[in-house]
């Protein structure tokens, strides 16, 4: 089993770059990880050459999680449904197709999103929109792993070869699910790391998103982690860790510490450039 290890975005990720107070760039980003999760589809498509460009950035093997539009998950409603949306989409994320740089397609389903049938349809419904390109559905409802409910929902997501993500986050109150990491396609398992700050992610107000993901996995958490993700069975031929706890600049370093820590060496990282050497 191959493991992969990346972010959420390219651009956080300061101590990738020395803490320099700028933007980390996409090249950047590539000389240390294989993989990065692109938010920025959820809120609005970019433009088609924007995706191109990305692709001169990086390595050919250097892939790529786009994050489906939100009208995509039922987070907004358009005019004449979403399937205009779905199409646009799949023309845009086109040239990572034909690449082979798409790893798979994130659809992050709101927490009222929950275990019924309008929903169990609305995955059939995903599925035959998105054709035969790779899928990851994340549930963010209880009642999706309630006892009974949960092996129904592996048989399925195994029906449609769609990837259920496995999120690690607070779980004890409301509003959290639990850590369940299970193999339902083949060729990947995907973790998302949002942290475990149970106050932030209770907190409400324009300031919830850094709040929730402000959180530093320790030493003996990603150990406990690295051996969850070498104990599956069955084993798919990948697991992808994103860590999305970016919003103290914990994530890269995290990530990190769990590749040295697992000793992964990546494919599809881009040559790092030279060092000016200071003389005087």
């Amino acid at each position: 089993m191959e493991v992969t290890v990346g972010l959420t975005t390219w651009s956080e990720h300061a101590s990738l770059i020395d803490n320099v107070r700028k933007k980390t760039t996409l090249k950047e980003y590539g000389q240390h990880f294989p993989v990065v999760e692109v938010d920025t589809f959820f809120y609005a498509l970019p433009q088609l050459a924007t995706v191109q460009k990305w692709l001169v950035d990086v390595d050919p093997r250097f892939q790529f999680i786009v994050k489906a539009h939100q009208s995509m998950t039922g987070h907004h409603e358009v005019v004449g449904g979403p399937e205009a949306v779905f199409e646009k989409f799949k023309q845009v994320i086109a040239p990572l197709v034909a690449t082979g740089q798409l790893k798979t397609v994130l659809f992050q389903f709101p927490p009222y999103f929950d275990a019924r049938t309008e929903s169990i349809e609305y995955l059939h419904r995903v599925r035959a929109l998105m054709g035969t390109m790779p899928v990851a559905i994340e549930l963010r409802n209880r009642s999706w792993y309630q006892p009974g409910v949960g092996d129904a929902l592996v048989n399925y997501c195994r029906d449609l070869n769609l990837t259920l993500v496995a999120a690690d986050e607070p779980h004890q109150g409301p509003g959290g699910v639990p850590f369940f990491l299970t193999t339902t396609t083949k060729n990947l398992t995907m973790i998302r790391l949002h942290g475990r700050n149970q106050a932030g992610w209770q907190t409400a107000g324009k300031d919830w998103r850094k709040k929730r993901t402000l959180y530093r996995y320790s030493a003996e958490e990603l150990a406990d982690l690295a051996r969850v993700i070498k104990d599956q069975n069955p084993a798919p031929l990948e697991t992808c860790v994103i860590f999305n706890n970016n919003s103290g600049g914990d994530a890269a370093d995290n990530a990190l510490a769990l590749s040295k820590l697992m000793g992964l060496h990546f494919t599809g990282v881009t040559k790092k450039d030279p060092t000016q050497l200071e003389l005087f």
